[in-house]
């Protein structure tokens, strides 16, 4: 029968998480828990999934460790998932540090527009007295057995929010995530999702190429991020490149705007053949370009997301 698999990828976290003492919910140790044992652990997931769950260890890694092998990894299973036609979805249990990169790259490359994938995490971790990850996998699931449901989600604390916009914004509290200016597309209530943005649009046909060209890839393109803020200058910049960087994202205050020290020294990186991209590190907005610009704009991707795009144009 067509679409009756949830497929349920671990890649550790804190969801995967343990603790000697079940009240410290900072002094943890990420990823020791195997998703199978996650998933065995929540009542009525199975009923959630509404069909057969099946659950695959990709990694097992704190996600500040997050790196290109890992998302090459990731990315071939769930491709090889979506394109299998009994599975109505995948979900990934993803730390939170660097969820909202995974989904973003994710987004670029895998084809979503039939079916979701649905990044999920805990903030704390499995062995606390009230743990967040269980209602969040149960959740996740939820998203990915909905009819409609289609591009690369994140789940967390009740809330569905799309990847290009998804960050972080709390260190530890149990609600880490939010969308910014856009909002959440909707939210998961008792089980059932309710909806007060379309589901995001999914990438089509250039996605294929992309998860050709990451698959295959040997090696990375090398991008940095740098910052600008008072008393900037160009050194890390001038280093960077004699380091052989491939391309910048720059942090801009502002709409775009960059310390002079800095920005000379990103025009010579530039001139030399690095890719430059200007985001800007304000939380909400995103950089509105003007006529005669010296340096490209990352049309509102944040500075993390932008340097995935970078990286992925690089690749081709």
């Amino acid at each position: 029968m067509s679409g009756q698999k949830i497929v349920v990828l671990g890649t550790g976290g804190t969801i995967a998480g343990t603790s000697a003492q079940a009240g410290d919910n900072i002094g943890y140790t990420a990823a020791q828990v195997g998703v199978g044992q996650l998933l065995a652990a929540v009542p009525g997931l199975q009923q959630a999934a509404q069909g057969v769950l099946v659950a695959e260890q990709v990694a097992q890694i704190d996600s500040k460790d997050m790196d290109g092998q890992v998302w090459q990894a990731l990315a071939l299973r769930c491709a090889h998932h979506l394109e299998d036609p009994e599975v109505r979805g995948v979900v990934i249990t993803h730390g939170t540090d660097t969820l909202e990169e995974t989904a973003w790259f994710l987004h670029e490359v895998l084809d979503t527009r039939a079916k979701p994938v649905v990044l999920t995490c805990a903030m704390r971790p499995a062995t606390a007295l009230t743990p967040d990850g269980p209602q969040n996998l149960l959740d996740a699931v939820a998203v990915a057995v909905t009819p409609g449901a289609r591009g690369v989600l994140a789940v967390a604390a009740g809330e569905i929010h799309g990847a290009r916009q998804v960050q972080k914004v709390h260190p530890y509290r149990v609600n880490a995530f939010n969308s910014g200016e856009a909002g959440p597309l909707g939210w998961v209530e008792e089980g059932a999702v309710r909806l007060v943005q379309d589901w995001p649009l999914a990438l089509g046909v250039p996605a294929l190429n992309a998860i050709e060209n990451v698959v295959n890839a040997a090696a990375w393109p090398r991008v940095e991020v740098v910052t600008s803020h008072a008393g900037a200058s160009g050194t890390m910049v001038d280093a960077l490149v004699r380091d052989g960087v491939q391309g910048l994202v720059v942090a801009c205050t502002g709409n775009g705007t960059i310390h002079h020290a800095l920005e000379a020294a990103l025009l010579r990186a530039q001139e030399a053949g690095v890719r430059v991209v200007r985001s800007t590190r304000c939380p909400e907005g995103q950089v509105l370009p003007k006529p005669g610009d010296a340096l490209p704009d990352s049309q509102g991707l944040s500075p993390l997301k932008a340097r995935i795009s970078l990286m992925l144009e690089l690749l081709h």
